[in-house]
C-alpha cells in the first residue's frame, strides 16, 4: 500500500486507510511469497485476484460516491477483497454486496473474510450471494458504487438501472481479447448517463458460469 501511496496511484487518506485494514494474503490462494505482489493472481476457477494498482484506481475514482452508511456491489467479486474494502469505505449502516456465480469462489471468499473480518459478516455489512452478476441485484439497490471486475461489450442495463441517482459505476467495455476501455458511468440527478473513458486495460470477460466454469449452482443463493 505505502508504494502505491508513493506512486501516487493511492491519493487519498480515505482509500490509504481502507487498503491499509485489509490484508490481501487471507485474499489469495498458493503461496504467501506472491500476496503483496502488484500484479494479477490466479484464484482458481478461471477467476483472478485483480493487481493492487487496479484496486486502488477503482476505489479512489469511486470514492466520492461512497456515501456513508451507502451500498456498493461488488460485481464478479471472486476473492472478497474489494468487497470488504468498500465496506470499509462505507463505514456503519453501510452495505456492501458482492455476486459471484462460482459457488466454490462466493463460498471460499467467505472464508476469507472471516479470517479477521468476520464481524462485517455476521453484522450484515457484507453479503455474498451467487448469481449472474450481469443481473446485478435489483432487489437490494439502488447502489451508491457499482465495480465490475469483468469486460462487457456493453453496459448491462440491468446495472444501470440499479446505479443511484449520483451514483458511479466502473466497468471495463470492450471485448474479449480487444481494445477495452475502463470506464466510470455516472447517472446524473436529471437520469442522465455519462460515460467517461479512463484507460486502456485487459480485463477477463464478464461473462456466464457455463463459459467460466461448468459447474451447476442455484443462482440468489445467499451464503452470508
Amino acid at each position: 500500500v505505502q508504494k502505491l501511496v508513493d506512486d501516487k496511484i493511492i491519493k487519498s487518506k480515505k482509500v490509504e486507510d481502507a487498503m491499509s485494514s485489509v490484508d490481501r494474503k487471507d485474499f489469495v490462494s498458493g503461496s504467501d511469497i506472491y500476496a503483496y505482489m502488484d500484479s494479477p493472481q490466479p484464484i482458481s476457477y478461471g477467476a483472478t485476484i485483480s493487481a493492487p494498482h487496479m484496486h486502488a484506481y477503482a476505489l479512489e475514482f469511486l470514492k466520492d460516491s461512497c456515501k456513508p452508511g451507502g451500498r456498493s456491489l461488488d460485481v464478479g467479486s471472486g476473492s472478497g477483497i474489494l468487497t470488504v474494502i468498500f465496506s470499509k469505505i462505507l463505514g456503519e449502516g453501510g452495505k456492501s454486496y458482492g455476486i459471484e456465480h462460482i459457488s466454490e469462489l462466493a463460498e471460499w471468499s467467505i472464508q476469507n473474510i472471516s479470517k479477521h473480518h468476520k464481524h462485517l459478516l455476521e453484522n450484515g455489512s457484507i453479503e455474498i450471494i451467487v448469481g449472474d452478476g450481469r443481473k446485478g441485484l435489483p432487489n437490494k439497490g439502488p447502489f451508491d458504487i457499482i465495480h465490475v471486475g469483468g469486460a462487457s461489450e456493453v453496459i448491462p442495463p440491468p446495472l444501470l438501472e440499479q446505479l443511484a441517482v449520483g451514483g458511479k459505476m466502473m466497468i471495463p467495455i470492450g471485448p474479449q481479447g480487444g481494445s477495452q476501455v475502463l470506464s466510470i458511468i455516472t447517472k446524473e440527478s436529471d437520469g442522465k448517463i455519462v460515460n467517461t473513458g479512463i484507460l486502456e486495460v485487459r480485463y477477463a470477460p464478464l461473462t456466464d458460469r457455463k463459459k467460466q466454469w461448468p459447474q451447476q449452482v442455484d443462482y440468489g443463493q445467499r451464503l452470508s
